[in-house]
Formats: structure tokens, C-alpha cells, sequence
């Protein structure tokens, strides 16, 4: 498919995981790929499998926690490629894993700096770039089923996090379509990377619980995150806004 050909497409956390994946997904389908985060090794990483393939990527490292710094990174997306038509908030940490009475300021304040005050951040951004281009753009931020769709203990503060993540997605929604900026959501469940591991647990560990406990007897692979992304950031969803998709194995149906 050649949905993005010609279109610049921005993935911040893009160094391993569901943001990887993303971009590569992106890649494939003809976009050129400014991958963001913090740390310059696995970005590398991205950007060679990326043009290993024959795409096109640009690397910018930065922190979507600072203002100043996401600025950067939709700037140099701009600078580099003309515009700045798709961009995916990808970025988050999971700090948790115990009761909420035990969870350590420093830990609350770290989700709630990159899940939610850089989400804000990088959304800001990219609002005001797309919305002064003609063609304006789409944004797809990435929730979790932790939050506004379920809960679990050790989570709380992850979860309080995404389900602001949720709620912000769909008033950006509706302040900035007018603008011909559409903004949605993916809210993922248990997805084959280490953050659904269990303390202990491996790989076939997780596998023989998620056949016992989801509907779908196993995890979401981080490539059918990555479509679920893609359709929402395509003209296929064109009239699709403030919508926050959840592709988690039947969790929570």
C-alpha cells in the first residue's frame, strides 16, 4: 500500500517497541519518517531498518516532556521535508507495579511529566504547525486500555495518566478540526514488548496466560498496532475524529 507517499510522518518513542514498528510501518507505505525520543542508539537503530528498506528518516533526538525541545523536533521535521502531515505521540513510561500507597513521588511525577505534560506538549506543536499548512494534517496519540477502558492493581498512576490521555485526544479533537487538523487515539492492551511481562515472567509464560485469559488467546503484535495507527492517520478515516480505537485481543469487550 501507498497511502503516505509524499507525506511526512512524525513517531516520537520510535526507538523500540509499538514506536518502531510504527515508523516502519509508516516507511513502507511511502512516507518519509522523522523518528523522535530520547535516546540517539535505538533511533539509529529505526532509521537504519528504515532505509535498509529502501525509506526515507530523519533522527531527532529530544525530550517530549520540553517544551522547547518537541519544538525542535517538529521544526526540524519542517525544515528537513516541507511539512509536518501526521504525527504519532507514541512516547510513555509505565512506573508502577506496586500498590499506589507505595508508588514514589518521583515515579508519579516521571508518568505524569511524559505520559500527559508531553503528550500536551507534543500536541500543541504539531496543532500549530498542521493548522497553518493547507493541507492540514492528523494526529493519532497513543492511550492505553489502562485508563478509561480498564484497570489493574499496580497501575493507577499509569492509568490515571492514559485516561487523561483519552480525554485530551477528544477535546483536541474537537478544538482544532475546524482547522483541518483530525486527532484520535489507540489505546493498546497487552502487546508483545516487555512492558507486558510479568515481574519473572518470559515470553512463553505470557503466552500460555493470555490463552487462558484473553478472548483472542494471545497478545496484540506491535505490527497490528501499527495498522490500527495507519488506517486513523489515513484518508481512510477521513471523516473518523476524537475517536480512541482499542485493539487489545477482546480485553475488554
Amino acid at each position: 500500500m501507498t497511502r503516505f507517499i509524499g507525506r511526512t510522518a512524525l513517531v516520537t518513542g520510535a526507538g523500540s517497541g509499538i514506536g518502531r514498528a510504527i515508523a516502519l510501518a509508516f516507511a513502507a507505505e511511502g512516507a518519509q519518517v522523522v523518528v523522535a525520543g530520547r535516546g540517539r542508539e535505538p533511533l539509529t537503530e529505526t532509521v537504519r531498518l528504515i532505509e535498509e528498506a529502501g525509506g526515507k528518516a530523519l533522527m531527532v533526538t529530544g525530550d517530549v516532556a520540553r517544551d522547547a525541545e518537541i519544538q525542535a523536533v517538529v521544526d526540524a521535521a519542517v525544515d528537513r521535508f516541507g511539512s509536518l502531515d501526521v504525527a504519532v505521540n507514541n512516547a510513555g513510561v509505565f512506573r508502577g507495579g506496586q500498590p499506589l500507597a507505595e508508588l514514589s513521588s518521583a515515579d508519579w511525577q516521571e508518568q505524569l511529566d511524559i505520559n500527559l505534560t508531553g503528550m500536551f506538549l507534543a500536541l500543541r506543536a504539531e496543532i500549530r504547525q498542521m493548522r497553518s499548512q493547507p493541507s492540514g494534517g492528523a494526529i493519532v496519540n497513543l492511550a492505553s486500555t489502562f485508563g478509561a477502558h480498564t484497570r489493574a492493581p499496580g497501575a493507577a498512576a499509569y492509568a490515571a495518566t492514559k485516561a487523561a490521555v483519552s480525554a485530551l485526544t477528544r477535546g483536541a479533537a474537537l478544538d482544532h478540526i475546524h482547522e483541518g487538523v483530525r486527532i484520535n487515539a489507540v489505546s493498546p492492551g497487552a502487546v508483545d514488548t516487555p512492558m507486558s511481562l510479568r515481574p519473572g515472567e518470559t515470553e512463553a509464560d505470557r503466552a500460555e496466560r493470555a490463552k487462558a485469559t484473553l478472548p483472542l488467546g494471545r497478545v496484540s503484535t506491535t505490527s497490528e498496532i501499527a495498522a490500527a495507527v495507519l488506517y486513523l492517520a489515513s484518508d481512510d478515516a477521513s471523516s473518523v475524529v476524537g475517536t480512541d480505537l482499542v485493539v487489545d485481543s477482546g480485553a475488554t469487550a
